[in-house]
Formats: C-alpha cells, sequence, structure tokens
C-alpha cells in the first residue's frame, strides 16, 4: 500500500514538472509520450523518495491519475518508455562513433545543455536553502527565458543546417 502523503508528493512534483516550460520543451522534442516520461522517472526515482523498494505495483499507483493505473498498464508503458530511451541513447552512440558530434553545428546543443545543466543546479541550490530573494528569482527567470528560446530554435529541423 502506497502512503498517502508520498502519492501527494509525487503528484505535486509531477505536476511541477509538467508545468515546467523547459521540460515541456524538451518532451515534445524527446522520444517519450507524456505518459512514457512519467512513468519511466517514477521507476527510476520512486525508490529513492522513499528509501525503500517498491513494487510495481505499488510504483502504478503512483501515477497521475487518481486511482493511478494497474501493475499491467504501468508496466506496458514503462517497456515502451524503456524501450524509446535505449533508442534514444544508442542514436547518440551512433552519432558518436560516426564522428558527427565533431561537426560544428552541434555546438550550440551543446552549449543549451550547459546553460540547462547550470540552470538546473542553481535552481536546485536555492530550493535547498529555502531563502530565494529577488535577484536569485530575475536571474533564473532570465535563464529559464533563454533557455527556452534556445530551445525552441534548436527543435526546428533547420537549425541542423549549414546557413545557420
Amino acid at each position: 500500500m502506497v502512503d498517502p502523503s508520498l502519492k501527494e508528493e509525487v503528484q505535486r512534483w509531477l505536476t511541477a514538472l509538467n508545468n515546467d516550460p523547459i521540460f515541456k520543451i524538451l518532451l515534445k522534442n524527446s522520444n517519450l509520450t507524456k505518459v512514457q516520461a512519467e512513468t519511466f522517472l517514477i521507476d527510476i526515482l520512486a525508490e529513492k523518495i522513499v528509501d525503500k523498494k517498491m513494487t510495481y505495483e505499488d510504483k502504478a499507483k503512483l501515477r497521475s491519475l487518481k486511482s493511478g493505473v494497474s501493475r499491467g498498464s504501468f508496466n506496458r508503458t514503462l517497456a515502451q518508455a524503456r524501450k524509446n530511451v535505449i533508442r534514444s541513447i544508442y542514436t547518440v552512440i551512433l552519432l558518436g562513433y560516426l564522428g558527427v558530434f565533431e561537426d560544428p553545428r552541434l555546438d550550440i546543443y551543446i552549449e543549451i545543455a550547459n546553460k540547462i545543466r547550470a540552470y538546473s543546479e542553481r535552481y536546485r541550490e536555492i530550493w535547498e536553502k529555502g531563502q530565494i530573494d529577488e535577484d536569485q528569482v530575475k536571474v533564473l527567470q532570465t535563464l529559464q527565458s533563454e533557455i527556452e528560446k534556445s530551445l525552441l530554435t534548436l527543435s526546428k529541423p533547420k537549425s541542423l543546417s549549414k546557413k545557420l
């Protein structure tokens, strides 16, 4: 049985994540559906949150639907998500094998990845301290806006054009 406070905490986290504009852009341009991403995250992170092993039946109850989903539905969605994640990783490995990452047109993708990492680290630091001042909020908002604009531009096929 899933502790109601845990389910509530996971639901709040998933809702916040689904409202995050950067997450939305990344998800839209990924190989995962919203449901697959949610299911995969629950599978990977739920045990870290509760610091103990969880059954797939309990994990299924953490899904954002009020009653969760059946264990079978959770497992099918999780299998789809895992397959898509593995295929994405293989795509990255293939591109590395082919030497595509040496192309300067991909530098901007690495730059945005670094910006996102810096943004999330700074956000996490501020969140953990619990002391947020106006200047910090402005810096985060500016960085978030820059990241959103860059991601929207980079999600277009022409972003890999030689002309850019």
